[in-house]
């Protein structure tokens, strides 16, 4: 009777993900539909203006903005997360330095989108200014360098467990051969985690995609396309933060059919993620 019940509801939480994922995309098309059926999906992608006076909107620049801010944590996550991920899996794995820095990436996970978002305004801005990125100290780069501070824990600590299962009979019959311990990393332990640490990178990209407050008040929140690391713009999360409270009729729609826009490339990217995830450990 124990074990049916537990079946019971494990079945239950379960089948949950079902209508609750139906009720999503639900919500985001219906409520997008008016803005959809007015500009049209093309234009709407495509086109650059968001004029709330004369009712012509257009998410080009918030797509522009979210991939280029979520492109630029990634290439900056990757190296540091990998040492990390190498430092606590794999060089000083079981010792009392890898669980006091564990414990600290544990920390870092957990510290809410808005601090880091003051960090990098009080912080990491006076450094982009003294550099002269641009006047205000804002912009894609002040950006994207919060959002891979942000992704590293999650990124590190994810790749960090999929090294550290790799099977001990596997390095030491490297090691039996004469591999030293980096030829054993490069040529035994990376090949066999390459598929978990490519997934952690994914999971790590697609929270950089729709962070919203930390990216909300470094990215200076124009309504351009960024050119270049040194102009600001807008993101499709922060868009949505700023102007949902205010927002009715088409302008409302077409904000929800930003976030549609949002929960389609996030499902695109997770897809593509789990198929090459597959093609590489197959």
């Amino acid at each position: 009777m124990k074990d049916k019940i537990f079946r019971s509801v494990l079945f239950f939480a379960c089948a949950l993900i079902v209508p609750l994922t139906a009720g999503i995309i639900y919500t985001l098309g219906s409520e997008s539909f008016s803005a959809l059926s007015h500009f049209g999906l093309l234009n709407f992608v495509s086109s650059c203006e968001w004029n709330p006076r004369e009712d012509v909107y257009g998410a080009l620049p918030f797509i522009a903005g979210t991939l280029l801010t979520s492109v630029v944590a990634l290439i900056i996550c990757v190296p540091f997360s990998l040492s990390v991920a190498l430092f606590n899996g794999e060089y000083f794995r079981s010792r009392r330095i890898s669980t006091i820095i564990s414990a600290l990436i544990d920390l870092l996970a957990g510290i809410p989108s808005i601090v880091y978002g003051l960090w990098g305004f009080y912080a990491l801005r006076p450094l982009i200014i003294s550099a002269g990125i641009n006047a205000q100290g804002f912009g894609v780069l002040l950006s994207g360098v919060t959002l891979a501070i942000m992704i590293i824990p999650y990124a590190s600590s994810l790749s960090a467990e999929f090294i550290a299962q790799t099977p001990a009979e596997l390095k030491e019959a490297a090691y039996s051969l004469g591999a030293t311990q980096y030829e054993t990393i490069r040529r035994v332990s990376l090949p066999v985690a390459s598929s978990g640490i490519f997934a952690a990178y994914i999971l790590a990209f697609g929270r950089a995609l729709g962070e919203t407050m930390a990216v909300t008040m470094l990215i200076g929140n124009t309504l351009n396309i960024p050119a270049s690391l040194r102009d600001t713009g807008n993101t499709m999360a922060s868009i949505i933060a700023n102007q949902f409270g205010e927002a009715n009729g088409l302008k409302l729609s077409s904000l929800f059919a930003v976030g549609l826009l949002l929960f389609v490339i996030t499902a695109v990217i997770n897809l593509l993620a789990k198929y090459i995830r597959q093609r590489i450990s197959g």
